[in-house]
């Protein structure tokens, strides 16, 4: 179909990311709504672990505008000769009035169950960081990658354009912040060990203690038995003199 539907207008078709090592990069979409209806949008693509989609899904209302804002996880290599194979497949249909993103539905985007469902191939381009040492021809990708043929239910055959979540690929201040917390729980442990034994060796020097001071005061009490007992013999003596 022609990149500029009936029902929505988009721009740019291409996606273009300044490619940077290590580093998330993002682009945005605008979809505009050339209708008096409301209009739902998903938004596909071959390759979904690797980009993030917000929203990925949405109503635009009509004679409107969205924005869409696609995000490429941070890449550990360059590709060969910066080309890009990665494509997008944005579908939008009409749909009933008053009708919210959370209604959206699969079945919504089934050219089997009678819907009329425009789509429109996005593809990425990959633009040189500052001080490129030569400009890449951005039409030299043309014919060298096997395009992804699509089903009459608006489903994509070969390379498949996958429905893009959000936050699909871990990133790696995630995995940092993960090791941090791993790190600290576990220090955390080893201290509430030692706490543990400190006090239980603490207990049994607390029970030793004790048992010295009973004894003691066990002896104390004999002694001032004997003492009174000899004193009563004293007196006995005494008043049997007197």
């Amino acid at each position: 179909m022609s990149p500029d539907g009936d029902l929505l207008s988009i721009e740019p078709l291409e996606l273009k990311f300044p490619f940077e090592l290590k580093k998330q990069i993002s682009c945005s979409l605008q979809l505009s709504n050339k209708t008096d209806s409301y209009v739902a949008f998903k938004v596909k693509t071959t390759n979904p672990r690797k980009y993030c989609v917000r929203p990925n899904t949405g109503i635009v209302l009509p004679r409107s505008t969205c924005d869409v804002m696609v995000t490429m996880q941070a890449q550990k290599e360059a590709p060969a000769d910066m080309q890009c194979k990665d494509k997008f497949l944005l579908q939008s249909v009409k749909t009933n009035d008053g009708v919210s993103p959370k209604d959206i539905s699969a079945e919504m985007f089934n050219k089997e169950a009678g819907h009329v469902v425009e789509e429109c191939k996005l593809r990425v381009v990959y633009v040189s960081p500052p001080q490129p040492p030569s400009p890449v021809p951005e039409g030299s990708e043309e014919g060298s990658s096997p395009r992804g043929s699509f089903s009459e239910n608006g489903n994509a055959n070969g390379p498949e354009f996958a429905q893009v979540t959000r936050g699909s690929a871990e990133r790696p201040e995630a995995q940092d912040k993960s090791a941090e917390a791993r790190a600290l729980i576990s220090r955390l442990t080893e201290e509430k060990n030692n706490a543990i034994q400190q006090t239980s060796r603490l207990r049994q020097e607390l029970e030793l203690l004790k048992r010295e001071g009973n004894r003691n005061r066990g002896g104390v009490s004999f002694i001032i038995v004997i003492l009174i007992g000899l004193l009563g013999l004293i007196m006995g003596y005494l008043m049997k003199k007197a």
